[in-house]
């Protein structure tokens, strides 16, 4: 698909309504907000959801749907998101890597969340939600055996034909040729039967469905697939618009199409409702020799503090300390939904991170915190490094207004959205300064602190 630039508008345009940061209610009005949920459709219409990150990814990614779903009325208790042990897949699925997993080693975590969540929820089928390489796993766990205990299966921007399909490298799991997904996709039907099946995919902003290869370090080969490689025959295949890969599943009009899937008719609401209190709690994990995995990391510490959302100062001392023990867990922490907040997370043999988040409208379990890479030679002389990070999407110009420190970041490519963060080194002069980072309707004022003393930045993009 060619790409210009009045395409892209026109695909932001349509998006417009949803993108960035939603209008979240007043605190005023949350009170009325939350009387509509008891109209809502009853709990037991939704089977209890699971939902299942991608490649490199973690269980907080879920965090905005997991609120969305809560907002029309779909029990905390009835929901769950999986952390993989080793969330990175392996160069070739057959060979051992430290601290990456096969298919078969996601299949059986996955086996167990099913497991636990069945038996929590005392439901004898749930459905599970999956982005990326989460959708293989949701795949390969239903067709060798698990599909009597799945009713519904969303698979967002799921590579179901490949990111390439090639004779190279025939062990890896992405690659539409080899062994891994010619099974899958075996049979007049790409689906099991008895699972009802939805595949959400973009109109031409997914980096891992292009038919060029430079989105994957080969510019100038044919990858063999395109734009409609998410898509199942026998499941229901849905283009969402100008979405980009990771927004296949955490945009708010994926929210839209996830809800309505599963259960049977229009979600009530797509804002986030405000809770009155607000409890966070999460884990620390760690990247060791440069792998980001959800192990835990004991003896780390994590400070929160109340900033202003105007020059990113704390306002009076910390809300929360607490130091973790063996399974990496923080918290709980209560803090006021309308607070924007700074983590200070300290880590054994890390950069001492300073993550600057917006207000937490809800609570969660899930805010998972991992250190910051760690300083590079291209940091050398710099008083500062601060980055603005998007975990839930990447940033595409010129379909988003993507501002840090009041440009526009270069080292953010435009056309396909392919970067998820962008780095600032700024002058000893600078360190201490408000440093704003704006996406859309999402503005984050960050301090920039010394890398002198092995520190780095971090403005958190939750939207």
């Amino acid at each position: 698909m060619a790409l210009s630039r009045r395409t892209i508008l026109q695909g932001a345009g349509a998006l417009s309504l949803l993108s960035g940061r939603l209008a979240v209610p007043g605190l005023a009005q949350a009170a009325l907000v939350r009387s509509a949920l008891a109209q809502s459709a009853p709990a037991g219409d939704i089977p209890p959801i699971l939902f299942v990150h991608g490649n490199g990814d973690h269980a907080a990614l879920w965090l905005t749907t997991l609120w969305r779903m809560e907002s029309n009325g779909v029990p905390r208790e009835r929901m769950a998101a999986i952390n993989f042990t080793d969330p990175l897949a392996r160069t070739d699925d057959k060979v051992e890597q430290a601290n990456r997993s096969s298919t078969e080693d996601q299949r059986r975590e996955l086996a167990e969340a099913v497991r636990e969540l069945k038996q929590k929820s005392g439901a004898a089928r749930i459905a599970l939600v999956g982005n990326s390489r989460g959708g293989n796993a949701i795949r390969n766990y239903v067709k060798n055996g698990g599909g009597g205990d799945i009713s519904h299966a969303v698979l967002c921007g799921t590579p179901n034909h490949g990111v390439y399909a090639s004779d190279d490298g025939l062990g890896n799991e992405f690659n539409g040729r080899g062994p891994f997904l010619r099974g899958l996709n075996d049979g007049d039907s790409e689906v099991t039967a008895g699972t009802a099946f939805l595949t959400l995919r973009s109109d031409g902003l997914d980096k891992y469905a292009q038919a060029d290869g430079r989105f994957i370090g080969k510019p100038g080969t044919p990858t063999n697939v395109t734009s409609e490689g998410p898509a199942l025959k026998g499941a229901t295949n849905l283009v969402l618009g100008a979405v980009d890969h990771r927004e296949t599943a955490y945009h708010p009009r994926a929210f839209r199409e996830i809800y309505k899937f599963i259960a049977g008719h229009e979600p009530s609401r797509i804002e986030i409702v405000p809770e009155t209190v607000v409890r966070l709690s999460g884990l620390v994990t760690g990247t060791p020799g440069g792998v980001p995995t959800n192990r835990p990391v004991p003896g780390a510490t994590v400070d929160i503090y109340h900033v202003s959302a105007e020059t990113g100062e704390r306002v009076g001392g910390p809300l929360h300390s607490s130091q973790t023990g063996a399974d990496g867990r923080w918290g709980p922490a209560q803090v006021d939904p309308s607070w924007p907040l700074e983590f200070v997370l300290t880590s054994p043999d890390a950069v001492t991170t300073h993550i600057y988040r917006s207000p937490f409208p809800r609570s969660s379990e899930i805010v998972h915190l991992r250190a910051a890479r760690p300083l590079l030679p291209a940091d050398a002389g710099a008083g500062a490094i601060v980055l603005m990070s998007r975990p839930r999407g990447y940033f595409g110009l010129p379909r988003d207004i993507v501002l840090f420190d009041g440009k526009e970041p270069a080292d953010v490519k435009s056309g396909v959205p392919t970067d998820a963060v962008t780095t600032l080194r700024l002058a000893a002069a600078d360190v201490g300064r408000p440093v704003v980072a704006a996406f859309n309707q999402e503005r984050i004022v960050m301090r920039a602190w010394p890398a002198s003393e092995n520190r780095i930045a971090v403005a958190e993009l939750t939207y």
